[in-house]
């Protein structure tokens, strides 16, 4: 039974050309819409639509205003950290023309570069308003998987960023890797990466207590995320410019970076649970709504 389900696993893998599939939403003249400018987007605009709706339930630690100014300066900080840290720590050799880190439209995001952007960003709005840093970030935690969610979608719609060579029953074909039947590591990173905690964090903000409890939200947000990257990574082809690295070192370049992220999800966690005083229903951190 086992040889025979082996068998059929090898044979007959899905053609991604086959899908239909094409990068982009249409095309008037040399201008595309493409689905990753979309999910970028959408991923922020439900961002910025979720976290006003969020703050009128009590207990919010930040008004309107602050929401609009994060909406503004968080879309800075995706953008610009996401291509920097791209070129960090993925495409190095960018830096010998400098004008390259500019050319978004090129491809090449950073999720840990994003992630860093973001949290400058929250720490300016958060300094200026007087606002209390992890509480915002609670906050902001639970609509980010969203955008995860419609990255790596778009990612599978592009046919890019695919995974390892397999013999499983779903594995893909990919024409823009070669002729090997491959997982399609994109749509688990939007199954473990998005859809994933953005169920956990909206039912966790909407029907308990968590949002009362500093820290927790944006610790688990962490941690989920951190080792979710960390055991895609696994099915995931690494980017050709760091196989050698991550043959020599054993893990990938994502690999590594998201190991501290899964220490300071489990800290920020164990932090938020310990404390015995949250923040109570009664408008505890709630700014001036002026």
């Amino acid at each position: 039974m086992l040889s025979l389900l082996a068998a059929n696993t090898v044979s007959d893998p899905i053609f991604w050309e086959n899908l239909g599939l094409r990068p982009y939403l249409f095309e008037i003249g040399s201008f595309q819409l493409r689905y990753y400018s979309l999910a970028y987007l959408i991923g922020v605009i439900f961002a910025y639509w979720h976290l006003s709706k969020m703050i009128k339930a009590p207990g919010a630690p930040l008004a309107q205003r602050h929401a609009d100014d994060l909406f503004f300066y968080g879309t800075l900080g995706v953008i610009l950290g996401g291509r920097l840290g791209y070129a960090i720590f993925y495409k190095p050799e960018i830096w010998s023309n400098p004008l390259d880190v500019l050319k978004l439209w090129e491809g090449g995001m950073s999720f840990h570069g994003g992630l860093v952007g973001v949290l400058v960003a929250i720490a300016f709005v958060a300094k200026r308003g007087k606002l209390d840093f992890i509480r915002v970030c609670d906050y902001i935690a639970v609509s980010v998987p969203m955008g995860m969610l419609l990255g790596r979608l778009a990612n599978f719609i592009n046919g890019e960023l695919w995974g390892r060579p397999s013999d499983v029953a779903w594995a893909m074909v990919f024409p823009m890797a070669d002729d090997q039947a491959r997982h399609p590591s994109q749509l688990y990173q939007a199954a473990l990466e998005g859809l994933v905690p953005l169920i956990i964090l909206t039912v966790l903000f909407w029907f308990t207590r968590a949002r009362y409890r500093p820290g927790l939200l944006v610790g688990l947000f962490t941690l989920m995320m951190g080792a979710a990257r960390f055991t895609n990574e696994f099915f995931r082809q690494p980017d050709v410019q760091l196989a050698e690295f991550a043959e020599r070192t054993g893990l990938s370049m994502g690999q590594w970076l998201t190991i501290p992220l899964i220490l300071a999800g489990v800290a920020v966690t164990a932090y938020a649970l310990a404390r015995k005083s949250p923040a109570t229903a009664s408008g505890a951190g709630v700014p001036d709504q002026r």
